[in-house]
Parts: C-alpha cells; sequence; structure tokens
C-alpha cells in the first residue's frame, strides 16, 4: 500500500481511504456480512482511512464499523467522522446542529457505537449557518485537549471558513466532493487548502457510481440517492453517460477499467489528495485497489481533459435544497 500524509498536521494515512456510507443503505438495501467482510479486506490490503458519519443509518454505520473492528489492532484504523447532519425517524434531513454543546453530545455517542476511546479525524459535516465555525471547531478543540479526537477536519466549506476554521485550530484535510465532472474546489477551495497546508480526502470520485463503468440508466433501487440526484435524472444521465463510455475508448487501451482511470486521475492531481472509495463490495474494493497501479502520463491527462472538460457534467451534484446548504458552493 502507499502512503500519504494528511495535511502538514494530519497523520500518515493510505493513499485511498474507504468511505463506508453506501453499508448503510444510501444507494439501497446493503448485505451486512459482505460489508463487514469489505471493510476487513480493505484493512488486510492495507488500507488505513476509514470514512462514516454519525448520520449514515442513523448511527448503523458506525456500529457496524465497531462490530468489523472487534478483535483487531484498534491503531490500525483510522476513523473520520462527521457530525452535525439531523434526521427524522424515516430519514428526512432535518437540518445541522453545529452547537458546542451539541458536538460534545454527537462525540459522546460515536464512541460508544465505534467501541473505541477516540476519533481520529472529526468534522462537522456541514457547515451549521447558525453557528459561528470558530465555535464548532473550539468545541472540537476541547475534545483534542480531553483525548477524545486526535485531529480536526472540514468538510463542503469554502475558503473564507477554511481561513477562519484553521485560525482556531491547525486542521488536518477537507472532505469535499472531487472528481473528473466534480471540480468546482480547483477555482479557490484547493488554493486555499494548499496555501494553509490542509489536505484533501476527495469523496464521490466515482461520481455515486455515475463515471464507474458499471452503472447503467435506470439501477437505482428504492431508496437510492441516486433516484433524486440531478445527475441521474433524464436528459442530464444520457450526457453523463456518453462521457463514461467515451473514457472507455482510453481506458481499453491501457487495459484498465474505466473507474480505475477516474479514480487514478483523482490521485494524479496532488500528492494531497487521498481519494475515498465507497465500496460496499469485495470485487468492487478489489477494482478500486487497482487504480494504485494506473500511471496517467502528461499524454494521458491531456487525452482524459479533452475526453471530460472542466464543467462537462450535466447537472448539478445535489438536489437544489441540499446545494443550498454547501458553503463550499457559494461565490
Amino acid at each position: 500500500m502507499q502512503h500519504r500524509q494528511l495535511g502538514q498536521t494530519g497523520p500518515t494515512v493510505s493513499a485511498l481511504g474507504l468511505g463506508c456510507m453506501g453499508m448503510s443503505g444510501m444507494y439501497g438495501p446493503a448485505d451486512r456480512a459482505e460489508s463487514i467482510a469489505t471493510i476487513h479486506a480493505a484493512m488486510e490490503a492495507g488500507i488505513t482511512l476509514v470514512d462514516t458519519g454519525d448520520f449514515y443509518g442513523m448511527g448503523h454505520n458506525e456500529m457496524l464499523i465497531g462490530e468489523a473492528l472487534q478483535g483487531r489492532d484498534r491503531d490500525r484504523a483510522l476513523i473520520s467522522v462527521k457530525f452535525g447532519a439531523m434526521r427524522d425517524p424515516a430519514g428526512a434531513w432535518l437540518g445541522y446542529d453545529a452547537r458546542p454543546s451539541a458536538v460534545k453530545s454527537f462525540l459522546a455517542y460515536t464512541l460508544q457505537r465505534l467501541r473505541v476511546d477516540h476519533i481520529d479525524i472529526y468534522r462537522p459535516a456541514r457547515l451549521d449557518p447558525n453557528v459561528p465555525i470558530e465555535d464548532t471547531i473550539g468545541a472540537i478543540a476541547d475534545m483534542v485537549k480531553a483525548g477524545y479526537v486526535r485531529h480536526i477536519g472540514l468538510s463542503e466549506v469554502g475558503a473564507d471558513t477554511i481561513r477562519r476554521a484553521a485560525a482556531v485550530h491547525p486542521i488536518c484535510d477537507l472532505q469535499i466532493e472531487y472528481s473528473l465532472i466534480s471540480r468546482g474546489i480547483e477555482d479557490s477551495i484547493l488554493p486555499a487548502c494548499r496555501e494553509l497546508g490542509i489536505g484533501i480526502t476527495a469523496y464521490g470520485v466515482l461520481s455515486r457510481g455515475l463515471i464507474s463503468g458499471h452503472w447503467q440508466k435506470g439501477g437505482e433501487s428504492k431508496g437510492d440517492f441516486r433516484s433524486h440526484s440531478p445527475r441521474f435524472q433524464d436528459g442530464n444521465v444520457e450526457k453523463n453517460l456518453a462521457l463514461v463510455e467515451a473514457l472507455k475508448t482510453l481506458a481499453e487501451t491501457k487495459g484498465v477499467s474505466v473507474a480505475q482511470i477516474a479514480i487514478a486521475w483523482v490521485a494524479a492531481q496532488g500528492e494531497d489528495i487521498i481519494p475515498l472509495i465507497g465500496a460496499r463490495r469485495r470485487d468492487r474494493l478489489a477494482e478500486a485497489l487497482g487504480a494504485l497501479d494506473v500511471r496517467l502520463t502528461v499524454e494521458d491527462l491531456a487525452a482524459i481533459e479533452r475526453i471530460v472538460p472542466k464543467g462537462a457534467a450535466a447537472g448539478d451534484r445535489y438536489p437544489k435544497a441540499q446545494m443550498g446548504m454547501l458553503d463550499s458552493e457559494r461565490a
């Protein structure tokens, strides 16, 4: 396994991380035994960064990871947790709560569900518009001093918020969507992170399966996020899948899969970027791991840019209401 430093102040982590959200129903039903086997396989392959959120499956995802880690060396897993998103019993989104008291309460429940005594990287899932980021980061910093948290991260925030947060406490990384068809961070967010020595953990590197080479129109199941994602809707999905078809030709010339090309492209954008792989099954994990062996030449990168130029995607990455909650999407 290759390794990269997660920002100037963060830990050394595997060059790929495992994002576990899909193991708790966001993309339709998942198999519990296969999910746990996938976590085990990832760790055995040398993946150390394991990412979750306390609201994934309303705690289900944390309990799943906690179960998977039982009997294994806790320190082999660097656990990254997002908090603050609130949901009702039916799973509907209710907003975000990042008050200092809520931060500490969320953390207490997370430690119990994961069955651990500390979280390696703790981060607000989104900016709470009602709470200054300085207050939220200050509360996490209190938990760092108390030994419950090792490092502080951010998620889906803009350059100004990043600077304000970093003025309170060192920030090891920003978790944000970044892929061939989601390149908004390149304008101001990525430069700000590099200026401050903050790493990037890139989720959605396959755009929720859209550019994996495995997705087919109408493939979403009941309860699947993609059923209401703009990029998967009629009129958009056809255009986006055409980009995938064009990428297949390049992938075939290199003897690799489209997914491996897409993951390798993200990894090639800088040593400070760690792609998160949302594999729910061992076969998808194995394919993703193969991306580490893909070497993209200058000519390859230029060809990819011609095939999928910046801004080529049709549709936003979230529905309108959720886009409005993203500090990272504000000018």
